[in-house]
This record gives C-alpha cells, structure tokens and sequence, in this order.
C-alpha cells in the first residue's frame, strides 16, 4: 500500500480538515490571518527561559484563551491553527509543540514542511504517531456501529509509509520525537504486558533505523527493567506520561532501572489531580490560568531532569504540558521555569 493510499483511509470522515480547516464566512483567508497573529511581548513568557537540556512546549498551539499570554489580539482556534505557529514559537519559552492531530489522521510530506517552515532550526516538533498504529482494536469501516480488530496495529510498513516516512521528509532535523502512544487497554495487562513488549521490540526492529522515536504506554504492567533496556538497545526512548493511570514519572523511572537509565528523552504532562480528560476541559477552559496548581509534579520533573547545571553534553528532554495538567500550558511552563530556578 503507499502511503497516500494508506492516509486516505486512515480516519473517518470528520477527520478530513484537521490540518486544512476550511475558511469561515467572513474569515481572512491564511496570508491575511498570519499577518495579524503577533506574539505577546513583555508578558509572563518575555525573558522567562528552561534549562539548556530542556525544551519545552504545549499540545497545539491554537487557543483562544491565550490571548495576552502568547497572543497579541483576539483570535479564532482556527485562526491561530492556520497562522499561530511562527507567532508561538518565537517565545524562547516555547521551544517545542506537540502534534497531537496526527494520532487522528496521518499528516502529509507537504504539511509537515508547511509547519516546519514556520520556526526556526532549534525549534522541534513531537509528532504522535496515527492511533492506527497503536490501538487494537478500530471501528468497522463497513459497519461503524461495530469494532474489528485493527490490522494495522504495530504493523512496521503501514507506520513506516503512513507515519515515518511523511514526518522525517517533511520536518528533517525539527522532527523532536515521533511517539507512539498506546491507550490503556486490559489486554495489555497480566499476559499480556510481556507479550506487547515483545510486540514492540518487534515492530521497532523493523522500522527505519535514524529516527527519534519513543513509546509511551498507558499500562503500568508493561513497564519493567527489561523493556527499558530493550527500547535504549534499538535507539528509542520511554515516553514519560504525567497521567491518572501511571505511576509517577520518578517511580517510572525506578521500574525502568533507577539510576541507570539515561535522562528522559521526552515527557509529556497531560492530566493532574486524577482528573479525565473530559473533566478537566470543562474545568479549566478557557485555560488562561493555572486552577489547579500542582507543585509536587514541579518537582518531580525537575529531579527527574536534573538542575539547571547539568552537564551541557547530556541528553536533552522534550517537556510537553497540556492545558489539562493545571489550567493553563504556557503558565504550568513558566512555573516549571522558576522551579528549576529555584534549585540552582
């Protein structure tokens, strides 16, 4: 299958404009929308900056309640998706962006260049792999009413065509991470933990050597010393995951081998106070503002990094917070920010 016929089926119909989103009446078309969306300077990012070893950013780009925070003006979503990019990534703060809408529907080589051209070399992006290939099980596209096994999952060409291929042709050296991202799933409990690491050492064998992958799973079972060393032995990472189902990232890094693993490729910070997804959304719209504070995972991921005077060689870390974690990403990042500060 090639990889534009493989895109083409990839999601269901309402994913089709999650990259070109169709212009509103009455809405600037994208050359007039760009040249209104400015960065907030002299706010609480200006000067504000993370360890050399650290890169931080947000899941997307394109809210609204920012305004003031990153944004100059008051912006559509749609708007700020079209032509927020270059306006973002010109905070020293935010030096790196999720792509959280690729899981939904695979990007093309031409969107990720369109993004890629938007910021500058140091920028890097982390991509999320298609849910295709990570979750078990798919709706039938003959019957959506029912669910089928997914013959995509883990499946190396499929990903290598739909997913790698497209993310690394079209971003080169900005390409961060390319995460795959497991849902939790009882299937991969008990029995079935050793047998999805066997999975994905198998699938990670198979695809192209060269690229910064990472794996993050969702399942606390899958976790173990021998996974960790299986991941570092092919070049990938473990995805760290501040999430209501997993352990704490100190104690992730504990089960993976303690002091003997290497410091975090990337984490992501998506959901606190043991709060769904959905539950906190509602909660914290429009994500102007931290509601919840969470120091004790401030911390967490500050000893987990390392201080600000870490050894300028080490591995550097790709930190992505979600608006669901407190309230508001770029806010949760300048606290971040002053946290490893604080242990200088």
């Amino acid at each position: 299958m090639s990889a534009t016929a493989a895109r083409d089926g990839a999601a269901p119909r309402e994913q089709l404009s999650l990259f070109v989103t169709p212009r509103a009446r009455g809405e600037p078309d994208a050359a007039g929308v760009k040249g209104a969306v400015r960065a907030h300077l002299g706010g609480a990012l200006d000067g504000v900056t993370l360890p050399a070893h650290v890169l931080g950013g947000t899941s997307s780009w394109s809210f609204p309640g920012w305004r003031g925070l990153v944004y100059e003006g008051e912006h559509s979503a749609t708007a700020l998706a079209r032509a927020g990019l270059a306006a973002y990534a010109s905070h020293k703060l935010l030096g790196a962006v999720g792509l959280d809408k690729t899981f939904y529907r695979p990007a093309p080589v031409s969107e990720f260049a369109r993004l890629g051209a938007q910021v500058g070399d140091q920028f890097r992006f982390l991509v999320k792999a298609h849910r295709d290939c990570t979750t078990v099980f798919r709706r039938d596209p003959d019957d959506p009413r029912r669910t089928i096994r997914n013959p995509r999952f883990l499946e190396p060409e499929y990903a290598t065509e739909a997913v790698v291929r497209p993310a690394v042709d079209g971003l080169g050296a900005r390409l961060g991470v390319l995460l795959f991202q497991f849902p939790p799933e009882a299937a991969f409990n008990g029995r079935g933990a050793p047998r999805l690491r066997e999975r994905i050492e198998a699938f990670l064998r198979r695809l192209p050597s060269g690229v910064p992958y990472a794996f993050e799973v969702r399942n606390r079972e899958v976790l173990s010393p021998d996974y960790g060393a299986m991941l570092r032995g092919l070049g990938a990472a473990h995805g760290y995951c501040v999430h209501p189902t997993m352990p704490s990232v100190s104690q992730q890094r504990a089960i993976l081998g303690g002091a003997d693993v290497e410091r975090p490729r990337v984490l992501r910070w998506m959901l606190g106070h043991g709060r769904a997804y959905e539950e906190a959304k509602q909660r914290y719209a429009p994500f102007d503002a931290l509601r919840e504070p969470a120091p004790d995972v401030r911390r967490e991921i500050v000893a987990l990094l390392g201080s600000r005077r870490a050894d300028p060689g080490s591995p550097g870390c790709i930190v992505i917070v979600n608006n669901k974690a407190e309230g508001c990403s770029p806010r949760s990042l300048v606290s971040l920010a002053a946290a490893f500060h604080a242990v200088t």
